[in-house]
């Protein structure tokens, strides 16, 4: 049986999960990232990970991966130039937006540019009316006047939206074929083609969005396919996706958007399934890496999804797992405001030169600075001994701030940091689950990335959380999930179709175009599938309303979408969230999206088998708590196993990080692998 690797691409660290299928085993690496050159760490990290595992390139046939290279592109702006065709009167649209001030209280705030300047929006006589009927459309000498704008404007790609295109497409469609015709070899997209949604705004910004990182994403897969096949992988490469699956390489060059939140998703997607052999079926996921923390919620084994986020200042209305960031990552640096109120992050050291203790010229304090200067990290065992921490740099990266805190010693400061950062996450963590109606209390937290499980115990005793279950591979734990994700791509149609008898005939042949789009990509995707299938939601309000409800459909309603049907599973939703039907009402159907999606082989994860010895410390460890310094047993994760109970104060060596047990805290293995922490009250 062949192997098949996961890789996670972070701003910190490079995450490697191998599944070697022979042996029923999972092998585990992390390599320092190059943020130069992206694909050079993963390379390099491949290498070393086959060679870890004993296995040779040849034996690896899949290769799943996750990047935020789309992501960074967006919130950096440095993207590609772009220039965006519209209809005659929309060439504003990015301007206008939805008309919100950057700030209701602050006048001064101006929002950010547009990524298209309005000089490089251009107008052509292509106009569609809402029923469909051509008004406009441009002729030879229109295209050619056109494309000498664009041609003189210097850009990299085109995106083209005009008004009505996501109900009817063959206009704008017709007007890109005419465009790469007088712009050979230039990138040119419709937004129908990419993302066909209502509201011209949003289906702009997806067309912008997409033809913005799709150079750089293009030039990446091209940089890595040659490394890779440099290193004599002739396996199958796959891209994770925003949606908690992933797309193949034609797809991803094309639909690079879809990729924008893949590497976060990916850890949501593992951390489902490490649910499924847990005794907890409500978590909330903390994937707390170098650079932020990001958290979500995942209920009987299924992630959240949402239709509605943002990237950076732009609106992305295409289905994601629902991440929030709350806070501080490991390379956050702690820093004193003007008027000397002790502050964590936003800003980071990043992997170059990262936090002081390593050593590579760094001399901001980071969370990771004061993890190693209360002792949590040994600085002779990081990633595993493969790298070596400063711990007197870290010290002396935190003398100045407690010396303008009047603080006694270094430790003091990086305790009062620690602090500071546990507050701010969890404020944030109980805002976000307010949003979505839920209470931390009746959640357990899974904490993954490098400095999750150290930190997890301080932010579920500040955010009054009942439980922590730290996974197999935490700090590689979005690499896990990449190898874990099905094949899947969504579809949508925007219908504003009202439900009564006159609209089954519509209502049918929507959801069969939908059904055989998914059927057509999925029959293209090259290579054996476990299982298949198809899933659908749709977005319904009571005629009249102004907000609409995300309604799941079961199975028979995709099956047979009968407009009584359909309605009734909006009417079920809307009394379970406004406990009141509403049935002589007309229920109207604004947007129906399809999930199609394919499982490849499923990995079976290693368990542990219970033990009824005692678990035996592998030494201690001086560590600074409560302003004072106390010895603690250090214990490797690998001498644990169900049935062994640990109490806090303690530290857990893990793969490649470090789990911190505290004090009136109790620890115990499931299993599954998980580590299981709870209050010992």
């Amino acid at each position: 049986m062949s192997a098949r690797v996961g890789i996670d691409v972070g701003g910190t660290f490079t995450d490697f999960v191998l599944a070697d299928g022979a042996a029923a085993r999972l092998v585990f690496h992390k390599e320092p990232s190059t943020p130069a050159d992206p694909a050079r760490a993963v390379a390099d990290g491949l290498v070393a990970l086959v060679a870890k595992a004993g296995l040779s390139m040849d034996q690896v046939s899949l290769v799943v991966h996750g990047t935020t290279l789309a992501l960074n592109a967006i919130l950096q702006r440095r993207g590609a130039e772009l220039a965006l065709v519209t209809s005659p009167g929309n060439r504003d649209v990015l301007e206008i937006a939805r008309l919100r001030m950057a700030s209701s209280v602050d006048f001064s705030l101006t929002n950010e540019g547009p990524l298209v300047p309005r000089d490089r929006a251009f107008e052509t006589p292509a106009r569609l009316s809402v029923d469909g009927t051509v008004l406009a459309e441009p002729n030879e000498a229109d295209y050619e006047a056109l494309a000498g704008k664009i041609r003189a404007s210097g850009v990299g790609a085109v995106a083209v939206m005009l008004l009505h295109s996501y109900r009817y497409p063959e206009l704008e469609a017709r007007v890109v074929a005419g465009l790469r015709q007088h712009l050979p070899g230039l990138p040119i997209e419709g937004s129908a083609a990419i993302w066909p949604e209502m509201r011209e705004y949003e289906r702009a910004m997806v067309a912008v969005l997409n033809a913005y990182v799709a150079p750089l994403v293009g030039a990446y897969l091209d940089r890595l396919l040659a490394l890779l096949q440099g290193v004599g992988m002739t396996g199958r490469l796959l891209l994770t996706t925003s949606n908690g699956g992933s797309l193949g390489l034609l797809d991803a060059r094309a639909r690079p958007i879809e990729t924008v939140l893949s590497g976060p998703a990916s850890g949501v997607v593992a951390a489902a399934r490490a649910a499924h052999g847990s005794a907890f079926d409500r978590l909330v996921t903390l994937d707390m890496g170098g650079t932020s923390s990001d958290v979500a919620l995942t209920r009987a084994g299924v992630p959240d999804y949402t239709t509605r986020t943002t990237v950076g200042d732009f609106p992305l209305v295409m289905p994601v797992v629902a991440i929030s960031a709350i806070g501080a990552g490991g390379g956050s640096v702690v820093w004193l405001d003007r008027e000397g109120v002790l502050k964590v992050g936003p800003h980071s050291a990043g992997a170059a030169p990262g936090p002081a203790c390593y050593g590579r010229g760094g001399t901001l304090p980071t969370v990771t600075d004061c993890y190693v200067a209360v002792g949590w990290l040994d600085p002779a065992n990081f990633l595993g001994g493969r790298m070596h921490l400063d711990a007197e740099a870290a010290r002396n990266a935190l003398s100045p701030i407690a010396k303008a805190l009047g603080l006694a010693t270094p430790e003091h400061a990086a305790e009062a940091a620690l602090r500071v950062a546990t507050a701010a996450m969890a404020t944030e963590l109980s805002k976000a689950m307010a949003q979505r109606g839920e209470d931390p209390a009746e959640y357990a937290l899974m904490p993954f990335g490098g400095a999750g499980p150290t930190h997890a115990n301080l932010l579920a005793e500040e955010a009054g959380m009942p439980a922590i279950v730290v996974p197999p591979s935490a700090s590689t734990f979005c690499a896990l999930g990449a190898i874990l994700a099905d094949l899947a791509r969504d579809f949508v149609r925007s219908l504003r179709l009202r439900l009564d008898d006159a609209a089954a005939p519509r209502l049918l042949a929507v959801v069969a175009a939908l059904r055989s789009e998914g059927e057509a990509w999925l029959a293209a995707e090259p290579g054996p599938l476990h299982a298949h299938g198809q899933h659908a939601t749709a977005d319904m309000r009571y005629a009249g309303q102004s907000f609409d409800i995300t309604v799941e459909w079961d199975d028979s309603t995709l099956s047979n979408p009968t407009p009584a049907a359909v309605a009734e599973l909006f009417h079920q939703a809307h009394e379970k969230i406004y406990g009141f039907r509403d049935p002589d009402s007309l229920v109207e159907l604004t947007a129906l999206r399809l999930r199609a999606w394919g499982r490849l082989a499923p990995v079976v994860l290693p368990g542990l088998a219970a033990s009824t010895a005692a678990p035996v410390a592998m030494g201690t460890r001086r560590i600074f708590t409560a302003g004072e310094w106390r010895q603690v047993p250090v214990y490797a994760r690998a001498t644990l196993a169900p049935g062994h109970t640990l109490s806090g104060p303690a530290i857990i060596e893990l793969d490649d990080s470090t789990l911190v047990l505290r004090t009136g805290w109790a620890l115990r293995p499931d299993p599954s692998g998980n580590l299981v922490l709870r209050p010992e009250s």
